[in-house]
């Protein structure tokens, strides 16, 4: 069997001119016009909603544009498909792995082509895939299984396979967003050497300025389905980037933090629980937030993060172990979580803290509805009272919606992020739980919601904060643990740790301090 590969093996240049993509009445994307010469790494940055994911799905073929044009390598190009786009080089790397965990990362190259045969002559094809990788910068190991490669290497290999597949334009979308931080570095410290090289063109689509402003050459950015600016990243300053984004002056979060008590107010103790395959054990031997501080658990993706929040909401079993709030045993029952003030911020609200067809307003009551403003129990539904209670929350919180009967499905993600938090963060706090809390939002919806995290740390309550997001942890946390492999493996105040420490620790490299 005989390989085709293209007959260009370098760098393609793109240029997008004028384009406009109307679903119905709404336009997603409006004149956009952007051009990335060949052995360029370009950023592409904006908001939710922005009409960025609009922009590329167009670039590759899954939408057909109302109006505008692609020209590749000078050429215009009749992109009506992925296949077309493939066959003229373009590839895209997506967010979530989609590799197929049980093949070998060989036979996961293998069988993405388009001309593999049913007959494959292994000694043959192992010789082509060895003569491949002589000419990357980086290689991954061929023989292993998808399953038991790291994150990063499992990102390699998806870069690998459209560089495998003939693509000198490679579209990345949130490329790091389940990598570490060193392994961050290394994954696009290496698109950047194969775009000095002339070897191929990148376009990034990320929310993280610091790979931004170190890796690419040039940035462009939409706001509102429209170009708002573009220009060399080594001029633009991130307040410059913030700016054009949000269309107004953006400022950092500031927080005068309160000195907080001793008083211990979540304790784990030796608990253990089935992780979510059912392969292996989450084991947190201790961990404790006190009154008045922040506790931030970092950690690279699915290494038990999801199963600690979900132990502490009550959604998964604890096989052993202890869970106490204010030193008694506690289960996370309705009636528990109101006797002891503990509230929740689960990733996902929508699906995790919201009955979606229910309205914004009846959401909103889900925690307090049978109670009145003492606390009392009430002996039937008050109508009046939720209507007035949640209007003066969403007035409190910002939230957007058209109505307070509109159902809350319908509310963009930040808005039922300020929902949830409106209900959760009213009357006393004690302990709040939150995971993810501004995963996906928008500038102004962060730093509202992080600004809330804080007002209740700094009012005295105990907040337990499970995030991916390590600038949040630095950010918000006075203390940082780290979990890995479903323990707890590093524990350090805030001020005496850094990001390449934390890094290190999520990489499951324990010996530095």
């Amino acid at each position: 069997m005989t390989h085709t590969t293209k007959k260009t093996h370098s760098a393609i240049g793109i240029e997008v001119l004028g384009m406009t993509m109307c679903f119905g009445r709404f336009t997603a994307l409006n004149q956009v016009s952007l051009k990335i010469p060949p052995g360029h790494f370009h950023a592409l940055l904006g908001e939710n909603g922005a009409g960025k994911s609009t922009l590329v799905k167009c670039m590759m073929g899954f939408y057909q544009a109302t109006e505008g044009e692609i020209i590749v390598n000078g050429r215009q190009a009749d992109i009506l498909a992925p296949q077309d786009a493939h066959a003229l080089g373009l590839g895209m790397v997506y967010q979530h792995f989609t590799l197929a965990p049980s093949l070998t990362a060989a036979e996961n190259l293998l069988v993405s082509r388009h001309d593999a045969s049913v007959v494959i002559h292994w000694s043959q094809e192992k010789q082509k895939l060895a003569d491949f990788l002589n000419t990357m910068p980086f290689s991954v190991p061929l023989e292993q299984k998808v399953y038991a490669l790291s994150a990063g290497e499992k990102q390699k290999l998806e870069i690998l396979k459209q560089l495998y597949l003939g693509c000198r334009f490679l579209i990345l979308d949130e490329p790091t967003s389940v990598l570490t931080l060193s392994e961050a570095d290394e994954v696009l410290g290496l698109i950047r050497q194969l775009c000095q090289a002339g070897q191929i063109t990148a376009l990034m689509i990320s929310h993280k300025f610091r790979e931004v402003t170190t890796y690419a050459d040039e940035v462009t950015i939409l706001r509102k389905g429209e170009w708002v600016g573009q220009g060399q990243t080594s001029q633009l300053s991130v307040a410059d980037m913030a700016t054009m984004m949000v269309g107004k002056p953006v400022t950092q979060n500031t927080y005068e933090r309160q000195p907080h008590p001793t008083d211990t107010v979540l304790s784990l103790e030796h608990v253990r629980c089935e992780d979510r395959n059912g392969l292996k054990n989450i084991e947190i031997d201790s961990l404790n937030v006190s009154a008045g501080e922040v506790v931030g658990i970092a950690g690279v993706s699915g290494n038990g993060q999801v199963e600690l929040m979900e132990l502490l909401t009550g959604q998964r079993s604890r096989q052993a172990g202890s869970i106490y709030v204010h030193g008694e045993p506690f289960r996370a029952t309705r009636e528990k979580a109101f006797k002891h003030n503990v509230r929740f911020l689960p990733e996902e609200p929508l699906q995790n803290a919201c009955v979606p067809g229910m309205s914004v307003k009846e959401n909103i009551a889900l925690r307090d509805f049978d109670r009145d403003n003492r606390k009392k129990p009430l002996f039937w539904l008050q109508k009046r009272l939720m209507q007035s209670r949640s209007a003066q929350l969403v007035t409190d919180f910002n939230v957007k919606t058209t109505s307070l009967d509109t159902p809350i499905e319908s509310l963009s993600g930040g808005n039922i992020q300020r929902a949830v938090l409106a209900r959760e963060l009213t009357g006393e706090v004690d302990l709040l739980i939150i995971s993810n809390p501004c995963f996906g939002l928008d500038f102004s919806a962060v730093a509202d919601i992080r600004h809330r995290i804080m007002q209740a740390r700094n009012a005295g309550a105990a907040v337990l904060l499970i995030s991916e997001d390590l600038d949040e942890i630095m950010e918000l946390s006075d203390r940082v643990l780290v979990m890995s492999e479903g323990q707890i493996t590093y524990e350090s105040p805030i001020e005496q740790t850094t990001l390449e420490q934390i890094g290190q620790h999520m990489a499951g490299h324990r010996t530095t301090a």
